[in-house]
């Protein structure tokens, strides 16, 4: 029989972060085995029939202004292999009650918002014009950042409550609610510090990239990774679910794309007991319940920007939203739940058959949720596209568990890696000063409970990799 090909490195899990750190190793011209549990591979960057043949939903990540702006993936060049972003001609349209959206373009900046728009535009436009200089920095662990006055200019104002900063800055409920809503992609409650943070990250992306959708559906970025791995000589190995550090083939590396506890229960006696802890003990946010439609038109929004927008954010102001997001941490479920909705097909036509629409959608619950979101979150879609539920031909809906059990990466549905907060943000999550190493020789965590957290953008991925080169040459 031929010998087994050499192994340098094993990566476990093949979300965006096991695959960059893949392409990190094997760039490098280390022998390179990726595992995956899947039958696929891809993490939160599939895309599947949910509901119907010839209806093409993302699984999990559908809106992507990380990962156009991800330095790593722009060093890959996605496009060549195959990415195709797409941008529709609003990023972000937030409706209200009264008839009347705010809405922000890409370029052309935040519209609708009456009288704040001066004040928006002075707190975003520098940091829009620098937007590649400024995500360099917040992509990366905390250090000495590489471009440290436009760094401390965002970080005076990031350190605040999204609620203090929006009630501070702003004079009217529809500037206020357009910020609050992007800072509840934070996951967290709006009145925390540092909630800010995401609303001005996300703001400035909205404005200098767009939030871009992929043609043909996320998964054509775990499609170029993929390709890319595999043309520098990666292997991949799926459907295999690994629950012992000993069954992997012996190598200098491995990194694990798992969360905290999945790597407690990997290693088990390697570990010592206050690190095993650590890891077991890992606090994890909210979850989602997510909902995809099947539809026979668009949705009937009840204004025309909302039908330009790939992205719209449901909750009529900042007190609904912040309400939606605390009752999340406060283990309760609130009627009108904060819902983030994107409309892909309208501007991607591989989505769905020929004069059919799909929909995605979901909001935030406490972890574990067994409650039932649909009906709570299509009254929040009737409420501004009056006739929503007429268009319905068929829908698929996840709760915690199914999203736990699709990825175990996502604990109760916590998408994020664990809970965003100002002290994960400003220290390592698990009380390290090398963030990714585990205390086992040749070990390292990449998955998104590590700086700089959740969302496609593989730095995660791309930092724990560059520390196991660092380590094994010395």
């Amino acid at each position: 029989m031929p010998d087994s090909p050499r192994t340098d490195a094993v990566i476990i899990g093949s979300g965006p972060n096991g695959l960059a750190a893949a392409i990190v190793l094997a760039s490098e011209g280390l022998s390179v085995l990726l595992i995956e549990g899947d039958e696929t591979v891809g993490g939160g960057m599939r895309t599947r029939e949910l509901t119907l043949p010839g209806f093409a939903h993302d699984v999990c990540s559908a809106v992507h202004p990380l990962s156009i702006s991800s330095p790593f993936f722009q060093s890959l060049d996605l496009q060549a292999h195959g990415v195709e972003w797409i941008q529709p001609p609003i990023a972000l349209a937030h409706p209200f009650d009264d008839g009347t959206v705010a809405n922000i373009k890409a370029i052309h900046g935040v519209d609708g918002i009456d009288d704040d728009t001066a004040t928006w535009n002075a707190m975003y436009d520098h940091l829009t014009e620098h937007w590649t200089e400024l995500i360099d920095d917040l992509l990366r662990p905390i250090s000495i950042p590489h471009h440290p006055f436009l760094t401390v200019r965002f970080g005076k104002e990031a350190i605040r409550s999204a609620e203090k900063l929006a009630t501070g800055r702003f004079k009217g409920k529809k500037a206020r609610a357009l910020f609050g809503g992007i800072s509840a992609h934070s996951i967290m409650p709006l009145h925390q510090s540092g909630t800010a943070a995401f609303g001005l990250m996300l703001g400035t992306a909205a404005q200098a990239v767009g939030w871009p959708i992929v043609k043909n559906g996320s998964q054509r970025i775990a499609d170029a990774l993929t390709d890319i791995f595999l043309s520098l000589g990666g292997r991949i190995q799926t459907g295999t679910h690994v629950s012992s550090i000993e069954q992997l083939p012996k190598a200098r590396i491995v990194i694990f794309d798992l969360n905290p506890k999945q790597i407690a229960d990997i290693l088990g006696p390697h570990l010592s007991n206050r690190y095993r802890n650590r890891l077991v003990n890992h606090r994890y946010g909210p979850g989602i319940f997510k909902c995809d439609w099947a539809l026979d038109g668009p949705i009937p929004w009840q204004t025309e920007e909302c039908l330009r927008a790939g992205t719209i954010h449901l909750g009529d102001s900042l007190a609904e939203i912040a309400a939606s997001e605390k009752s999340a941490w406060d283990g309760k479920i609130v009627e009108r739940p904060f819902t983030i909705l994107a409309q892909q097909s309208l501007f991607d036509t591989t989505r769905a058959p020929a004069g059919k629409h799909t929909a995605w959608a979901y909001c935030h619950v406490p972890n574990g949720s067994d409650v039932d979101m649909t009906d709570r979150i299509e009254a929040q879609i009737e409420r501004f596209a009056p006739g929503f539920r007429e268009r319905i031909l068929a829908r698929h809906t996840m709760t915690p568990f199914d999203l736990e059990a699709y990825n175990p990466n996502y604990v109760g549905g916590d998408i994020g890696g664990g809970e965003q907060n100002l002290r994960r943000m400003l220290l390592h999550p698990l009380r390290r000063w090398k963030a990714y190493s585990i205390p086992v020789k040749g070990m390292y965590i990449c998955s998104s409970s590590m700086p700089p957290g959740g969302g496609v953008h593989g730095m995660c991925g791309y930092y724990a990799a560059h520390m196991a080169l660092k380590d094994i040459c010395h």
